[in-house]
């Protein structure tokens, strides 16, 4: 420790790297332990704020249904293909999720519960938070002056209440099974229960009536379609008939062997012109067909069953009919847009294009048998002419019957394939059974589900937790005041000296007696007990910090016989005086020569204790109106001498006396009269008195209040005063609240064993 007037170190200010920044776990709990009452403040609010939330808040009840897809309900009725993939499977369920979700349905519910006529259910209990929501939008609407007058029409309290369904309900897959669950939440119990039922209910209505709705409107179009068809049938026939009447075109048997074989050539030729006819009308028809492009030769084309490719064109069309089928009902359902009818219609064009390049394939075979039965007729008919010259006129003629004969047939074919599919639909139409069924039946909730009072107390207390945790550690973080000797050593780099505690926490601090009477002293007074502390309690903590600053300024003062020691303090109010005082009166009592002056001229706290008011002091000696041994007073239970400050009004020049020559000189008689000279100097800061005296004094005592003194500040402070801090023999801080100090103390620290020594100071120990 330097004593001349020499810079300050400022390494001694300078606060270690990792002493602030580095948080251990012992910090941590000890923070913790710190904060503890404030968090467990901040749990019990909680619980009074859930309380008080579950006081509020009306329940809410959930009743809950399971709907199954199930396709098996119509196995009996109609054909299916096999089950769709997963992925098609997905968009099933979501696809049904949404119509229960719909606007369509919730409307038709509550047309069927009437709901929008039920005040119940269209202005239920509110919560604190959903009555606020309510004002706020109707303070809104006001202010938007988009409130409307009058009462609401029938339409609008439908749209209000299918709002509302629409809002509480919750429609979702169970897992990746073909079960929807519906819940439906509302405050009274009885609605919640007919509202879940209801939809279920109205959702398998809604299911039938689509189906059935689909198959009306195939039955219809095919009613139309055979009707054309029979008329065509019919007209077909009719031409045949008339044909072959027309051209006499009858079967005549001979006796003559010459007309047997005519007649067995004409047999044969008959036969051969009408297999040419057949095979020729075949490739006509399948060519125009062909000719009439894909879609048109797909959709009209009749399926050979002569040929190999006949069976592998009749699945193939049996698929797309199906599809296309599915594709259609799909479109009547959801629309033309929906995903499904789009993966239908793709599969549906792929199939056609397969279709019509087969029809392809069976044109070249027909149009190959018909060059082979064109040739055999040619071959037929020479001979006829050969043997009989008949004129080709009869052949033509039975052509053309068999042509059209052919045509009446494939006719009367397509027609009976279209009644077919008629009375199949005709009878789907006819089995109400819908593709779902309920498995779960929602009855009327018995206990609320929500709030939960567990999990709303839970939370609330939570949240008070963690609100205490984070103000706690608000507190803590911003916490940048002087609590334990590790702050003062790391923090500022000066010794610690200890801790003064609050005066009246403990009994070891607490005043044992009160002045003796007798003989008049300097301190006695009823507001001077405090200065005596240490003397009447020699054996406290109090004391021994006291003791405690007299060592180090005897160890750091080694060369002074007489010593002048500053109290001095940042901030106005930090016990400096009291400390002053108390070591002054404790030296005093221990038998050393002792004078206590007060040098806080501005403010003299220490002469305004004193038992009497004295007639002249430390401004009369140093201007020379009086000697300053003439004006000092004597405390007659220690011996101590207090050189007080008469103050009568305000100086100005208070800096000059204490720092004058004759300041200087009063100091050096001082000290051929007494061991110690302590001084109580005005606070740091904007006051430059203790600056003025700095070169005047061997050492300075910093005093600091526990909890309140910034150690920003104190090192700010010495960093612009070099002198003080270069002569600051070390620190000790006042007003200690000893119960809280241990909650500071560093893991290991001696903070946290001072009730272990309760007995040396004249306590019991805990």
């Amino acid at each position: 420790m330097h004593h001349s007037n020499t810079p300050l170190d400022t390494r001694r200010l300078t606060r270690p790297a990792d002493s602030d920044q580095f948080i251990d776990l012992d910090r941590l709990l000890a923070m913790t332990r710190r904060r503890l009452s404030l968090v467990a403040l901040c749990a019990v609010l909680g619980l009074v704020l859930g309380g008080v939330f579950l006081l509020v808040t009306p329940p809410t009840f959930t009743a809950a249904t399971r709907i199954l897809l199930d396709e098996n309900l119509t196995k009996f009725t109609e054909e299916r293909e096999a089950r769709p993939a997963p992925s098609q499977a997905d968009s099933m369920v979501a696809s049904e999720v949404e119509i229960l979700k719909s606007a369509r349905l919730a409307r038709v519910v509550v047309e069927t519960l009437d709901l929008h006529d039920n005040p119940a259910f269209l202005d239920p209990p509110q919560s604190p938070q959903g009555w606020l929501r309510s004002q706020l939008r109707s303070l809104a609407r006001l202010l938007s002056g988009s409130a409307s007058a009058g009462e609401p029409t029938e339409e609008a309290r439908i749209g209000r209440a299918s709002a509302i369904l629409q809002q509480n309900l919750v429609a979702e897959r169970v897992g990746r099974s073909f079960v929807i669950d519906v819940k439906y939440s509302a405050k009274d119990r009885e609605i919640a229960g007919s509202v879940a039922r209801a939809y279920a209910e109205q959702y398998l209505s809604d299911q039938l009536d689509a189906n059935f709705d689909a198959t009306q409107l195939a039955v219809t179009w095919l009613q139309g379609r055979l009707d054309q068809l029979r008329s065509d049938w019919l007209s077909a026939s009719m031409a045949a008939e008339r044909f072959r009447a027309e051209n006499g075109l009858t079967a005549a048997r001979g006796e003559l062997v010459s007309e047997q074989q005519l007649s067995d050539l004409n047999n044969q030729l008959v036969l051969a012109q009408a297999e040419t006819a057949n095979a020729r009308a075949r490739y006509d028809q399948y060519k125009a067909i062909i000719d009439s492009g894909e879609e048109s030769a797909v959709d009209n084309a009749i399926i050979p069953t002569d040929l190999a490719q006949g069976s592998a064109l009749t699945d193939l069309k049996t698929r797309y009919l199906s599809i296309t089928e599915r594709a259609q009902e799909i479109e009547a359902r959801f629309g033309e847009d929906h995903p499904q009818a789009a993966a239908l219609r793709n599969q549906g064009r792929e199939l056609r294009r397969q279709i019509f390049k087969e029809l392809r394939q069976v044109t070249e075979s027909y149009r190959t048998e018909y060059e082979v039965a064109r040739t055999r007729e040619a071959s037929l008919r020479e001979n006829v002419g050969t043997m009989s010259g008949e004129s080709s006129a009869t052949g033509q003629s039975m052509v053309k019957l068999r042509e059209l004969e052919q045509q009446s047939s494939a006719l009367g074919k397509l027609y009976e394939t279209f009644l077919a599919r008629y009375e199949e639909a005709s009878q789907q139409q006819s089995f109400p059974i819908a593709e779902a069924r309920v498995i779960s039946q929602a009855n009327n909730p018995v206990s609320p589900s929500s709030p939960s009072k567990t999990l709303a107390l839970g939370l609330f207390v939570t949240l008070g937790l963690m609100a205490g945790a984070g103000i706690g550690g608000l507190l803590e973080f911003r916490e940048r005041f002087l609590r334990t000797g590790d702050d003062v050593r790391d923090g500022l780099g000066f010794d610690f000296l200890g801790y003064l505690p609050l005066l009246g926490s403990t009994r070891s601090t607490r005043t044992q007696a009160s002045t003796p009477t007798g003989e008049p002293s300097a301190l006695d007074h009823t507001g001077s007990s405090l200065l005596r502390v240490a003397v009447f309690s020699p054996a406290s903590l109090f004391a021994d910090t006291l003791r405690s600053a007299k060592l180090a300024s005897d160890v750091l003062l080694p060369n002074k016989p007489s010593k002048v020691i500053g109290f001095v303090s940042v901030l106005p109010r930090e016990g400096k005086t009291t400390a002053a005082a108390n070591f002054a009166g404790l030296l005093a009592a221990n038998g050393a020569r002792t004078v206590l002056i007060d040098g806080d001229l501005r403010n003299p706290g220490l002469s305004r204790r004193l038992g009497s008011q004295p007639k002249a002091g430390l401004v009369e000696a140093l201007v020379g109106r009086v000697a300053w041994q003439n004006a000092l007073l004597a405390d007659q239970k220690t011996g101590l001498s207090i050189l007080p400050a008469v103050v009568r009004g305000r100086l100005s020049h208070t800096s000059e006396l204490l720092s004058g020559q004759a300041m200087g000189t009063m100091l050096e008689e001082m000290r051929s009269h007494f061991d110690y000279i302590v001084i109580d100097l005005p606070p740091l800061g904007p006051v430059i008195d203790a600056r003025a005296f700095a070169p005047l004094a061997d050492g300075f005592l910093f005093v600091a209040e526990w909890g309140a003194t910034p150690r920003a500040l104190v090192r700010r402070t010495l960093q612009g005063e070099p002198l003080i801090a270069a002569r600051t023999m070390g620190v000790i801080l006042n007003k200690t609240d000893m119960k809280r100090l241990p909650k500071y103390g560093s893991a290991g620290g001696a903070e946290r064993y001072f009730h272990r020594y309760a007995a040396y100071y004249g306590e019991q120990s805990g």
